[in-house]
């Protein structure tokens, strides 16, 4: 048996083991879940660069220990200059380069607005410049590489190299760093120094955002100084699933939030807690199909959504998508949306506050444009917008781009409070629904739960396919079985990062905590 890792008086849970120590020690420091987790953004936007950073999106799921949870979406627009005209003689927007970093970061406006919330509710004990300490220490002094981002230089090395800034950035004299050489950014130190002394405020309407500004213009990046002063995270109401097992609380649109509820609404009809390991898999791919079905029909910006997606998650419509699920046979479907590199953070404090975090910037290196003043690698999520001007997700100044990120938390009916998430594009509610039903439906200890083999319906990186990929783990009694039920399945190397980096924590009823990190990952779970 894997063993969780338990602790009574807080645990954070990150793929980077030192953005989950820098955690740790705000909480021991007396500050709570939503300072440590503004911490942990900050040490992890520096210590795992290919997958996040400040020059991305956020999105929080934040459950008090009574009352109703809160959600931000800090999530950026795009900029004013992103027009259709923009594009002109593109088959799509790019996914490199200036042209595909054209919406506005919002995760620093999602530290600002939680640390709100935290000053309302009590908390606000820590100044911002113990907050950002350890990532300001990492950024300047220099960190290992790790194989992950070793790997992800390499692989995306010729589309990458240039780009402006991402030489001068990411190689070390122009060579791919190796895995446990050392990396600094001295100008994203200076950067988050900055942040410190100006405020979070100041990326979006102060000095920083002005010079950030000059260098958007410089690059021919379609984002003015406007559309950053127009940046505010907003708090928002989660979307809700009752299940048999409690509350599931997930991310409103523009996010995929709906797919993660829709796919364990339809499973909970169909008997999942005596399922074997190959009908775990099928019914939950099934059910995926459906939920996928449900996003691309109604997911995007959500000032043009005209259906309620709460609705979409009451029983009944739920039930009549489960009836549709055959378990002799694989449905057909289309395509997914593909990966998406991400860090998903759960932290749970002493008074038992709890924090589901999601951190992205979208692709690998995002969009691969390091801002030469400001050190800042920008996001490229607009890619995610159609060129089609008819397309529910069609480009357009000011709107938000669909996002598949998707902070999960529970409420379970025996008593416990669960955070839980992963990274991986349309592998996220694939993940999450793994977790889950392993766990809570299932009784799988929650370690076990995470590193058990995982599969991914999608495409992973530089594969057009959209088979059903499993890690090499499975039995081969798993293997054939889904293949005889008409599943187009290839096999992933045994711990593959295709699968997403996932992590979970359990607050149980007498106060103590359980965390379970990715072996996929850098990550741990550190408690005290």
């Amino acid at each position: 048996m894997m063993q969780s890792n338990m602790a009574p008086s807080g645990m954070a849970v990150t793929p980077h083991h030192l953005a989950s120590e820098t955690a740790l020690s705000v909480l021991r420091h007396g500050g709570d879940a939503i300072e440590a987790m503004v911490a942990a953004a900050a040490t992890i936007a520096v210590v795992y660069p290919h997958m996040n950073g400040i020059g991305g999106d956020g999105f929080w799921l934040i459950v008090p220990p009574e009352g109703e949870p809160i959600a931000i979406d800090a999530s950026g627009a795009a900029g004013s200059l992103a027009t259709l005209d923009f594009y002109a003689g593109e088959l799509a927007i790019p996914h490199r380069g200036p042209k595909s970093a054209l919406t506005v970061p919002g995760t620093l406006s999602g530290w600002e607005e939680a640390l709100k919330i935290s000053a309302q509710w009590g908390g606000g004990r820590l100044p911002l410049s113990r907050l950002l300490a350890d990532a300001i220490r990492y950024a300047a002094d220099g960190i290992p590489v790790t194989q992950s981002q070793a790997g992800a230089t390499h692989s995306k090395y010729d589309e990458l190299v240039n780009v402006p800034g991402f030489a001068e950035t990411f190689l070390s004299r122009g060579e791919i760093p190796r895995a446990g050489s050392r990396f600094t950014q001295p100008k994203l130190a200076e950067t988050l120094t900055r942040l410190t002394v100006e405020g979070l405020e100041s990326f979006y309407r102060g000095p920083l955002a002005a010079l950030m500004a000059e260098e958007l213009r410089e690059l021919g990046m379609p984002i003015t100084y406007q559309d950053l002063a127009a940046q505010r995270a907003k708090r928002r109401i989660p979307l809700r699933l009752n299940h048999q097992q409690g509350d599931i609380y997930n991310m409103t649109p523009p996010t995929q939030g709906l797919v993660s509820l829709a796919i364990l609404g339809i499973t909970d009809n169909l008997a999942m807690a005596d399922a074997d390991e190959a009908q775990t898999v099928h019914r939950i791919v099934e059910a995926t199909k459906k939920a996928f079905a449900l996003r691309d029909r109604y997911i995007t910006d959500p000032r043009h959504i005209t259906t309620s997606v709460q609705s979409l998650l009451e029983p009944d419509p739920l039930a009549a998508l489960a009836e549709q699920i055959d378990d002799n046979q694989a449905a057909a479907w289309g395509a997914g949306k593909g990966p998406g590199d991400t860090v998903w953070m759960g932290v749970i404090d002493n008074s038992g506050l709890a924090v589901s975090f999601i951190q992205s910037i979208y692709h690998e290196f995002g969009s691969g444009v390091v801002l030469p003043k400001s050190g800042v690698l920008w996001q490229n999520r607009g890619a995610a917008f159609s060129l089609d001007p008819g397309h529910l997700l069609a480009l357009a100044p000011g709107k938000q781009p669909f996002h598949t990120l998707n902070p999960a938390a529970a409420r379970l009916a025996d008593g416990r409070t669960m955070v839980y998430g992963s990274m991986g594009g349309d592998g996220q509610p694939q993940t999450q629904a793994a977790i889950f039903t392993r766990h809570v439906v299932q009784g799988m200890p929650l370690q076990e739960a995470v590193s058990a083999p995982r599969w991914l319906l999608g495409r992973t990186w530089g594969q057009a396919s959209d088979s059903l990929k499993l890690e090499g783990r499975f039995s081969p009694q798993t293997f054939e079985t889904l293949r005889a039920l008409g599943h187009d399945v290839e096999a992933l190397p045994d711990f593959s990062e295709a699968v997403g980096h996932a992590g979970a924590i359990v607050r149980h009823t007498n106060g103590m905590l359980e965390g379970a990190y990715d072996p996929r990952s850098n990550g741990s779970a550190a408690g005290f």
